[in-house]
């Protein structure tokens, strides 16, 4: 695989009526996909080794990004979903790796700014049900 743009990588966020929209303005995202394991080890385990509980555990997904405001309607609906604290339907889309699509809440929304530099602002989220994986093709 070929190197990849950051700025290839797309944060959307599902406006209610089954369309996804960009968050504008993002200049950094970073994705992590954590599994807790489960220590089933006991007095009986080879050597004394850890054992772990294959399929056992839980699994989350955090999403967060950073970047200047460009656009109303994706703040907007970052913003409804903060305050509401519901799961909305996101998607964060990794070229020549696959798409992540489900429900995240916001865990942190945070602005910025220096008198003579621009707005900022800084959203974290954290999975909040099931995500599905879709594997993309490369692109040539």
């Amino acid at each position: 695989m070929a190197a990849q743009r950051g700025r290839d990588i797309l944060l959307k966020i599902a406006d209610g009526a089954g369309v996804f929209v960009t968050v504008a303005g993002l200049r950094a995202r970073t994705l992590s996909l954590n599994a807790r394991p489960v220590d089933a080890t006991d007095s009986d385990s080879a050597g004394r080794w850890r054992e772990l509980l294959d399929g056992a555990g839980a699994r989350s997904a955090a999403v967060s990004g950073e970047g200047v405001f460009r656009d109303a309607a994706s703040d907007a609906l970052i913003r409804e979903a903060f305050f509401a604290q519901a799961a909305r339907t996101w998607r964060l889309v990794i070229p020549d790796f696959g798409t992540l699509e489900g429900p995240f809440q916001v865990a942190a929304l945070e602005y910025a700014g220096e008198h003579q530099g621009e707005a900022t602002y800084a959203v974290s989220l954290a999975s909040a049900g099931e995500i599905s994986f879709t594997a993309l093709a490369p692109t040539p």
